[in-house]
């Protein structure tokens, strides 16, 4: 349960947001409270994830330099949750990510990441539209929503073909865009003869 909400302390703190994008401001303090500008008010962790859940455009600024936060507090929010009992990250996963950093790929890796990850929420939607006719898609919980897919594997199945199929597509895009990329950045070099693309 969220803590109550107080107002700040500082009567001259303004109520803004981004460049009047309507994406709302939260300030981080040193004392590691947020303080969202919008409604005046300091707000907790679970106010932030409830704002994520509820596609609430937002940024994070520090208070004093004005650097941007808004990675590092989501990236707490998924800390938590994976800390809470129902982690999505095995820790062979997270090597493996760890791995990427660094890697000439990684800026690839994270496009292909992003990419997928939009693929699945949109499989996941059409599966809670299914789901809408028969019970309230919010209200299940993991194991309820285990026993909805057994009763679906067919349509389960032919989701997660597509799924997959697109995600070997998208890789195989990557693999020809790296290839063209390094084409033409050792096409100059005697000797050198470009890899073969896919018809």
């Amino acid at each position: 349960m969220p803590t109550p909400r107080r107002p700040a302390p500082d009567a001259s703190a303004p109520t803004d947001t981004a460049g009047g994008t309507g994406v709302r401001v939260l300030k981080k303090y040193p004392n590691r409270r947020l303080y969202d500008t919008s409604a005046s008010t300091y707000i907790t962790l679970a106010d932030v994830k409830q704002m994520v859940l509820d596609s609430v455009a937002f940024e994070v600024r520090d208070a004093k330099t004005g650097d941007d936060l808004t990675r590092s507090i989501l990236l707490q929010i998924i800390l938590e949750e994976e800390t809470g009992g129902a982690p999505i990250f095995t820790a062979n996963m997270l090597a493996q990510i760890i791995r990427v950093y660094g890697h000439a790929m990684q800026g690839m890796m994270g496009s292909y990441l992003e990419k997928n990850l939009q693929t699945f929420v949109e499989m996941q939607a059409r599966l809670a539209d299914q789901a809408r006719g028969l019970y309230d898609p919010k209200a299940f919980t993991p194991e309820m929503w285990a026993q909805f897919m057994s009763g679906q594997a067919p349509v389960m199945q032919n989701l997660m073909g597509n799924y997959l199929e697109q995600s070997k597509n998208l890789f195989v895009q990557m693999q020809e865009q790296m290839g063209k990329q390094a084409g033409g950045l050792m096409g100059g070099f005697p000797g050198f003869v470009p890899p073969p693309t896919k018809p």
